[in-house]
Formats: C-alpha cells, sequence, structure tokens
C-alpha cells in the first residue's frame, strides 16, 4: 500500500504507539483492534503495517521502549555514596520515573501475558536486570551492615511493587505533593530494611 501524500513516518510511527499506548492502557491488549488504532490516528488501519508487523509486536515494542526507558534513565541518575544514599535515590527514581509514565507502567505490569513466550523472555530480562540494581543495593547494605534483610531478592520484589502502586492511587493536586508522597516512602522503604 503506497503511503498517503503528505504523510510522514516520523511523524505517524510515534503517534501510532502512543495511540496504541494510551488505547491498551485504556481497554486492555485484547480488546483493541488494529481498526481502532488507525482510527485514532487518522490513517487507513492498512497503513498500520507500515509502522508494525502486527499488533503482538507492537505491543513488545511499547513494553520494550518503556523498559529501556527505565534502564537509560536510572544509569543516568546521580546515586550517591553508599547504598543508604543509593536506595533513597532509586526510590525517589522509581516514583517520579513512574508518575510521568502511567499508562506505560500500568501497561508493562497488565499486559505481560498477552506477549509471546519469546517476547516475555526478553521484557523479563529487562525487568530483571532493573530488580538487579536494586538487590545489588541491598546486598551492599547488607555487606556494610547498614541493612538487615532476610532475602534481598524478595525485599527487592516488595520494594518495587510497593513503589509501582503509587501509580493505582496518586492524583496531581491531591492531599500530598509528589515530594511529599517521595518522602514517605523513602521513609517506609529506609525503616523496612535499615539494620
Amino acid at each position: 500500500m503506497a503511503r498517503k501524500t503528505g504523510s510522514h513516518s516520523d511523524i505517524t510511527g510515534p503517534r501510532v504507539r502512543a495511540a496504541a499506548l494510551r488505547l491498551f492502557a485504556r481497554d486492555g491488549f485484547a480488546a483493541v483492534s488494529m481498526r481502532q488504532i488507525a482510527a485514532e490516528v487518522g490513517v487507513q488501519a492498512g497503513a498500520l503495517y507500515l509502522y508494525t508487523p502486527d499488533k503482538q509486536a507492537l505491543l513488545f515494542d511499547l513494553l520494550k521502549a518503556h523498559m529501556d526507558d527505565v534502564l537509560s534513565h536510572w544509569a543516568a541518575e546521580p546515586k550517591g555514596s553508599g547504598p543508604q544514599e543509593a536506595l533513597e535515590a532509586f526510590v525517589r527514581f522509581h516514583i517520579r520515573f513512574s508518575l510521568t509514565r502511567a499508562e506505560a507502567v500500568f501497561l508493562s505490569y497488565m499486559e505481560l501475558r498477552n506477549l509471546t513466550a519469546d517476547h516475555f523472555a526478553k521484557i523479563e530480562a529487562l525487568r530483571r536486570a532493573y530488580e538487579d540494581q536494586l538487590e545489588a543495593i541491598l546486598e551492599e547494605g547488607q555487606a556494610s551492615g547498614a541493612f538487615a534483610v532476610p532475602d534481598t531478592k524478595l525485599a527487592t520484589m516488595a520494594i518495587i511493587a510497593m513503589l509501582t502502586g503509587v501509580n493505582t492511587w496518586y492524583r496531581e493536586g491531591g492531599r500530598l505533593s509528589r515530594d511529599r508522597v517521595e518522602q514517605i516512602y523513602q521513609d517506609m522503604v529506609r525503616s523496612a530494611v535499615q539494620a
């Protein structure tokens, strides 16, 4: 199919991904058709296949882009010195990053089940790479005597689940500011792990 006169792949491609992200997060992957995504973007359904081979590949691309984004932003984040400052940096980073990408975070947790086994394995490896960053902080704190955690892997999973949960209830302009939420969560995480 020929591209419509005046269309631009560098504009339409990101619009396709943004529309798919919005619709998948709102209605669920299984309930959204390629036709709905096309209508949201304002192109013919067949035109979508210029940007993605199918809906499964589109979901995978969205989840992979999110995890690549998480990992690259965390890598660039100042970590301070020592495990206590690194843990604080992680808590603040995770909350701040997640709240600015609520749809992507929601999708990355709720739609993993819709990935093929191969795609799931790739996303799971990226998630593990991120979790490993927190576990390394906890292990360093454990080794230095700053933290007392019975199982660093379990603590890692619990902390990430707690931090990601902020997305389910936080609303901009609500009772607590983002900074205050970060501080409260930082205090709770510190209390949970400190020796």
